[in-house]
């Protein structure tokens, strides 16, 4: 849920990447750290256990700011995949502005992607938000693996829901996580339009609010 503080002219973000352990959430914003290059963007802080797990959660702050003075501030979230530390899903989920779900794209990995897809549901309701209505997009990650779920399976699966727009990745090699990225903002943007009037009111639209939070390092200079 944004927060919007009018005194300062700030207008707060949060995205949480969600999914199983193992997923490739962290490698999703550690990418991310690395690609892109928006007005301004902070430390990423990577939390993990003895087994390069997320722990806790990690976090990567980007931000713009818009002609007319509108300080738009962006954190993006992971959450760790681990059961006993549902709690702490739960608490980096609240008043979540939208989500990307980081599916597993290993055959033997579906069953961990359906649970954790349900448990995205059970907990959104429990911080009074549903699933249907939070912008969101599904990631499957681990293309470059084998044996992964067929790309055709997979979007006949999820074609039929709101969902079905799914991108495919492998994050471990840079591989769909900005277009990831750009899909769920993209989703965001319509429903931040919607209510503050990015366009008409700030200036800002769709391909400003994208280019702004998305512009990517400079190969020879990083």
């Amino acid at each position: 849920m944004s927060e919007y503080l009018a005194n300062e002219r700030r207008l707060n973000l949060k995205v949480v990447y969600y999914g199983p352990a193992l997923s490739g959430k962290t490698t999703n914003l550690m990418q991310l750290h690395s690609l892109l290059r928006p007005q301004r963007k902070g430390e990423l802080m990577v939390l993990e256990t003895r087994d390069d797990r997320t722990l806790f959660f990690d976090l990567l702050p980007i931000g713009l700011r818009s002609a007319k003075g509108l300080d738009i501030r962006l954190k993006l979230y992971t959450v760790p995949g681990q059961v006993q530390h549902d709690s702490t899903r739960k608490a980096v989920l609240s008043r979540a502005d939208a989500i990307v779900f980081v599916a597993d794209s290993v055959l033997s990995q579906q069953e961990n992607n359906a649970i954790a897809f349900d448990n995205l549901a059970d907990n959104l309701a429990k911080v009074g938000m549903d699933i249907e209505d939070i912008p969101l997009v599904l990631q499957f990650n681990k293309r470059d693996a084998k044996p992964v779920v067929p790309e055709e399976e997979i979007f006949t699966r999820w074609s039929a829901t709101p969902w079905a727009d799914v991108a495919l990745a492998s994050a471990l090699n840079g591989v769909g996580v900005l277009e990831t990225f750009r899909s769920v903002l993209g989703k965001l943007y319509v429903s931040l339009n919607s209510e503050f009037g990015l366009a008409q009111q700030q200036g800002i639209d769709q391909q400003a609010f994208l280019n702004g939070l998305t512009s990517q390092e400079d190969k020879e200079n990083a």
